[in-house]
């Protein structure tokens, strides 16, 4: 499919769910605005690492800066002003970090975003009890439910529109080079550096986005909250399950996540957790290219029947 084609198609989808206010139940609008916050930063997340093949667990410091950003600008920034500091903070923060830990890999890249999550969560939470005498802030007038479904639906469509026009650029080509032959790109006259900073800080922008829109949602922000690091790893998760070299993937994934999650954990409240591991285990055993590896393998059935 083309660009356009994919682009079209995207806000065709866009514009079926802003519909959903109206025909859903309250529990079903829920269910649904998670499956937009995830597939918002299961797609952001793969823009960068599922081209590059690193692996970030920042997801959760950048989407808990976002919150916070709304947190402490709740009384005096209009809510869409705060979404757009929120993704800028993020992006800032992942420029300066990305600039300092963008030369590591593996398993090293992966322990330094995990910590760097932990390192703005205790931060934050020292700012907080020490300069205010809080641990926590309330948001005493949140948005309607409505406004914050179409800024997370917004949010999401934004991030995928992104993706796919950064996939069919330059810099998606410098990507997919870097995570194929990093040296080799850089022979071919690709400034890696650039790139990957670029590219991470566009990804943490959307995380940042996502978390200043969806923290009026729980009223009550405190950083264990917002700071949670099973937000990144299911983001991680959705992505790779889905497929994280392609866009469609991740999208797919953060539904079919979202509605197992929901499944699990009202049928089996003490053992979801693990169900839902051993189910994670089976896919990336038995199904490691991501659901849109299916895709794959039927197109490929089909071309040879």
């Amino acid at each position: 499919m083309s660009l356009r084609d994919s682009i079209l198609a995207t806000l065709v989808a866009a514009l079926v769910l802003s519909t959903m206010p109206w025909l859903l139940s309250d529990f079903a609008l829920s269910l649904t605005l998670t499956c937009l916050m995830y597939a918002g930063l299961a797609v952001s997340w793969a823009m960068f690492c599922g081209a590059t093949n690193y692996l970030s667990l920042a997801t959760a410091a950048f989407f808990g800066l976002g919150a916070y950003v709304t947190a402490w600008g709740a009384e005096g920034l209009p809510y869409g002003v705060a979404v757009l500091l929120g993704g800028l903070l993020a992006a800032a923060f992942a420029g300066l970090v990305g600039a300092a830990v963008l030369h590591l890999r593996g398993a090293y890249f992966a322990v330094i975003t995990f910590g760097l999550g932990e390192l703005v969560r205790h931060a934050v939470t020292y700012y907080e009890k020490a300069f205010q005498g809080t641990v926590g802030r309330v948001i005493e007038e949140p948005p309607e439910a409505v406004t914050i479904y179409h800024t997370v639906l917004l949010l999401a469509v934004l991030a995928t529109v992104t993706a796919l026009v950064v996939r069919a650029s330059r810099l998606g080509l410098a990507l997919r080079g870097i995570g194929a032959d990093e040296e080799r790109a850089q022979t071919l006259g690709v400034n890696a550096r650039r790139a990957k900073i670029l590219a991470f800080a566009l990804s943490a922008f959307f995380a940042g986005a996502l978390g200043a829109a969806m923290a009026v949602r729980w009223t009550y922000i405190d950083p264990p909250t917002v700071f949670n690091p099973f937000i990144g790893f299911q983001t991680v998760l959705i992505a790779m399950v889905g497929g994280a070299h392609t866009i469609i993937g991740p999208i797919a994934s953060s539904v079919l996540f979202s509605l197992l999650t929901e499944f699990l954990r009202l049928q089996f409240p003490y053992l979801f957790m693990i169900l839902l591991g051993l189910l994670l285990i089976l896919l990336v055993l038995y199904l490691p290219g991501g659901l849109a590896s299916l895709i794959g393998r039927w197109r490929w059935r089909k071309s040879n029947a």
